[in-house]
């Protein structure tokens, strides 16, 4: 499967190496399944063979990523504006957005600035940071900072390893995997945080 990608994306011209760059970037900010660390692993294994450039590579890597990112934080502002505290949608109260806003103002930025690098929840991070109305500016440079440094490393790896890609497929997928699995674990910590909470409320 990865030896096809490599071949088919190799047999393009550099243009549409680019194109295919950036697109997959840009689209897995929309949809998450997308393997676009893995292409841009790829793009690092044809900067090896001089296919491609190193610079271009990780600037329309980037900007995709960015862009794609803050396309979906702009839904969530506007989600929030015009849906959320219009009442439109009763499963999500003013009180537990008032409540989340307040918690991303809180570490918010700090999330942002590290989203590249937690796989699985990246859209999730842009959605709700714009449901947030985080500071746009200050969303955009993090989301820059964090999808440049995240980028030049795996370019950096697919450059190293050049065609063996699939080392760094099965190392990403690893990675991937335990970022998931500590996610999971701090959630139903706080879930059960709550439940614990609540249950001693009741009891006063």
């Amino acid at each position: 499967m990865i030896e096809n990608t490599l071949d088919f994306i190799s047999s393009l011209s550099p243009f549409w190496i680019y194109v295919a760059l950036f697109g997959f970037s840009f689209i897995e900010n929309i949809f998450p399944p997308t393997p676009s660390d893995l292409i841009i692993v790829i793009g690092g294994s044809l900067i090896a063979t001089h296919s491609i450039h190193f610079v271009p590579t990780l600037f329309l890597t980037t900007a995709g990523s960015v862009i794609g990112f803050m396309g979906l934080f702009y839904f969530g502002s506007q989600l929030d504006k015009k849906v959320v505290r219009a009442g439109k949608i009763k499963f999500i109260s003013i009180e537990s957005l008032d409540k989340l806003e307040h918690w991303f103002l809180k570490y918010g930025y700090f999330i942002i600035l590290g989203n590249r690098f937690l796989p699985g929840i990246r859209s999730l991070i842009s959605f709700f940071a714009g449901l947030s109305e985080l500071d746009f500016k200050k969303t955009t440079i993090l989301a820059l900072i964090s999808s440049f440094t995240w980028n030049a490393g795996i370019i950096y790896l697919g450059i190293i390893f050049g065609k063996n890609v699939h080392q760094v497929d099965k190392l990403l997928s690893t990675y991937s995997k335990t970022v998931i699995v500590i996610i999971l674990l701090i959630l139903i910590f706080y879930i059960l945080k709550y439940i614990f909470q609540m249950k001693e409320k009741n009891k006063k």
